[in-house]
């Protein structure tokens, strides 16, 4: 019988390969940050499932949800590689021309919406909590990304803006979702 191509055993030891083949502790602070960086774009695949079918999910939100899952696997990809073997490998920039499709997008969504007297508590329909997910997960990539650069390491260009901008878009587009549902706000009322 024919060997599986799914599994190696090669990191079965607590190890894993960069692109270039150098071998590296599951546990460094590389993999975990691309790793994150995979958890992030795996919510917001499940984010697009749960948007399925709504009106809200135009044609143009679906493009740009497969255009920002692409440019994830881009940074994950060079983060999954030295620094210096980038072009070696020629491995994809991140675009500063989709940073600037989720600036149009937030200007578009944010322009629907009432505008903000008040902090909101995540919630409201179940998108829309995700979407709040979503953005909490890609604050912690942007954490982790800038402490890698934090401890000397260089990170890809556009990539710190990228996943601000990113957090700063899913915080609209949970906005923009509760009010296509009709769903209400709930303000953050300090208890003191």
């Amino acid at each position: 019988m024919k060997k599986s191509g799914l599994y190696t055993k090669g990191g079965d030891k607590g190890e894993t390969s960069l692109v270039s083949g150098t071998r590296v502790s599951k546990g460094a602070m590389q993999i975990d940050l691309y790793g994150e960086v995979d958890e992030l774009n795996s919510h917001i695949g499940y984010l697009v499932s749960l948007c399925q079918n709504k009106t809200f999910l135009t044609y143009d939100l679906e493009k740009f949800f497969e255009s920002l899952q692409s440019s994830l696997f881009d940074l994950g990809s060079n983060l999954a590689c030295e620094a210096e073997l980038w072009d070696k490998y020629k491995l994809p920039k991140i675009s500063l021309d989709l940073i600037r499709e989720m600036e149009l997008l937030i200007d578009k969504l944010d322009g629907s919406l009432p505008a903000l007297k008040s902090f909101i508590l995540p919630g409201g329909s179940i998108e829309a909590s995700y979407a709040h997910i979503v953005r909490t997960t890609c604050r912690k990539v942007e954490r982790l990304l800038i402490n890698f650069k934090d401890t000397g390491n260089i990170i890809p260009a556009n990539s710190i803006e990228l996943l601000n901008r990113l957090s700063d878009f899913m915080f609209v587009f949970s906005r923009y979702i509760n009010a296509e549902l009709k769903q209400k706000e709930i303000l953050w009322k300090p208890r003191s």
